[in-house]
């Protein structure tokens, strides 16, 4: 049996698109003004989704239930299973003392925490978005800037910030390779046009996170560093998914973005060390404390052999191994090909909505980032019935973070299946020679909704390119901007939110960041916007087109 979405319940466009949005409303507005604890938000808003898909929507009770209990198990598995290990490894190098020597080696290599902040979280964060995703790159470069230093809601909110031009080719081009799927447009033509509108936000965004940070004095004096950084990782950016494709874009240009930036600090130093709050600033001529080497390989140790398992986690003949040796895949009771998308969301002959959850324990990028946690800590000293204690302790003290993001997945989840993310998304695409614009924020609506550019694409990417033919416009272009303007909302969905909060210690101030991101996502995705408007209508930025 299956059951038909209605995108307009209430007979009004107007009164449907306003009770959709509920949800929503509800759970930003109690982290960031009610000061609600954010998985008490997390389950209000995702009552309020229950209410509206059962009461408004007419959604059949199981599949409701279906599809809270399968969103918040995707939250659990993969996410949450992400979020445990990395916090799991992080708090093994915590407890051995090696962010005083991780931060003095830095100081070696990037005595400015300006510089700090794009190498690590806008090198380094690419670099790990391209093999993991998944919330891993916040999770691991917000750890890393703590332990230097930052302040909680710096390290929060800059990680964030700067994990937004590498998303949409996150996870060997996941993102891109789904939009194919169900779209059908190809995901080679794709590749090559979202390559032609985000390296001019890789370009910025060195830029923008370090202004954030210092103000745009403090970035006046670092600002050779961030071009270096920014370039390159745009111009590979542009040339490997326009001539490769999708898979490896993030990794190529971030190891090209991590190399330039480490040479460029060789031969040049700003004129000013800047020091974070309390410490005084020094000339660039001051030599930093000599750490020992054995000293210094002890501390990156972890994070060495973290970036190894991923590179081998992430390489498609290990996971196609790994997913034979321990595969675990069913379909959803209750929700499986239950749930069909109606036109103008879909084609008229689409299939009813799949619900397959995967429990690939083996493959899954946590589990190799858990097998890197237990063999950095036997190398630094731990025995196993230590580190056995060690990770049930991890586990209780993120204990929350994991129910937040369960309960986030689960909200997106019945957004999803019930249709109240369709109806918003045709509220923004009902809008005339203006779609190019609005069809770019309806990818940022799409991330911040389910906190993944994939899922976005899941949701939207069909709508896309269906609108896309009806108004005349390139379908490639508007199924890319639904991912380069998705990576732009990235930072605002709860979740990742939620992951940032973790990894820097500073669950329940969820508001704050929020607070602080906000209005850096709102400007950027509206750039990109603007940017898309241009390639649609207007010489010569549509001889950028892709066709």
């Amino acid at each position: 049996m299956s059951w038909l979405q209605n995108y307009d319940p209430l007979g009004n466009a107007v009164l449907s698109t306003g009770v959709a949005a509920l949800p929503v409303v509800v759970l930003l507005a109690a982290i960031a003004w009610w000061r609600i604890r954010v998985h008490l938000a997390a389950l209000g808003g995702l009552g309020v989704a229950l209410l509206i898909a059962l009461l408004v929507y007419r959604m059949p009770l199981v599949a409701a239930g279906a599809t809270t209990i399968y969103g918040a198990a995707f939250g659990l598995f993969p996410i949450g299973w992400i979020i445990l290990n990395v916090i799991f490894l992080y708090q093994l190098t915590v407890e051995r003392g090696l962010f005083a020597t991780l931060r003095n080696s830095l100081a070696r290599v990037a005595p400015d925490p300006r510089i700090q902040l794009i190498l690590i979280a806008f090198s380094f964060g690419a670099f790990i978005e391209g093999m993991a995703g998944f919330g891993a790159p916040v999770a691991i470069t917000g750890a890393i800037l703590i332990q230097l230093g930052f302040k909680p809601l710096q390290a929060s909110g800059l990680a964030l910030i700067a994990n937004t031009a590498p998303v949409a080719f996150g996870s060997l081009g996941i993102p891109i390779t789904t939009l194919e799927a169900v779209s059908g447009l190809d995901a080679r033509l794709v590749s090559a046009m979202v390559g032609r509108q985000l390296p001019f936000f890789s370009l910025i965004i060195p830029f923008w996170i370090v202004a954030a940070f210092a103000g745009w004095r403090g970035l006046w004096g670092v600002w050779p560093a961030a071009l270096v950084a920014g370039a390159a990782f745009a111009l590979p950016q542009f040339l490997v998914s326009n001539f490769h494709g999708p898979w490896l874009v993030d990794i190529i240009s971030g190891a090209c973005s991590i190399g330039a930036t480490v040479w460029w600090l060789r031969v040049w130093r700003p004129k000013e060390i800047m020091r974070l709050p309390g410490a005084p600033a020094v000339a660039s001529s001051a030599p930093a404390a000599a750490v020992p080497r054995a000293e210094v390989a002890r501390a990156w140790l972890p994070w060495v052999v973290l970036t190894a398992f991923l590179l081998l986690w992430g390489t498609p003949q290990v996971k196609t191994w790994l997913d034979r040796v321990v595969p675990m895949k069913f379909a959803v009771p209750g929700l499986h090909r239950v749930v069909s998308r109606v036109p103008p969301v879909a084609p008229p002959d689409a299939e009813p909505e799949a619900a397959i959850f995967s429990l690939n324990l083996g493959s899954a990028t946590g589990t190799g980032i858990l097998v890197a946690a237990i063999v950095s800590g036997l190398l630094m000293g731990y025995s196993p019935r230590r580190l056995i204690w060690q990770y049930g302790r991890t586990g209780w003290h993120i204990r929350y973070s994991l129910l937040t993001i369960a309960a986030m997945l689960a909200l997106g989840n019945v957004t999803k299946y019930s249709g109240t993310d369709a109806t918003l998304g045709l509220a923004l695409s009902r809008t005339g020679v203006l779609y190019p614009f609005f069809g770019t924020l309806l990818g940022w609506l799409g991330v911040a909704l389910t906190g993944s550019d994939t899922a976005s694409n899941v949701l939207f990417g069909s709508l896309q390119r269906i609108t896309a033919e009806q108004t005349g416009v390139s379908a490639v272009l508007m199924g890319a901007a639904n991912s380069a303007g998705g990576v732009m909302g990235k930072m605002v969905d709860a979740q990742s939110i939620v992951v940032a909060s973790t990894a820097t210690n500073w669950f329940g101030h969820e508001g704050q960041i929020l607070r602080f991101v906000f209005l850096h996502s709102l400007v950027l995705a509206v750039l990109m916007g603007l940017l898309v408007l241009l390639q649609a209508y207007v010489a010569p930025f549509t001889g950028m087109v892709v066709h």
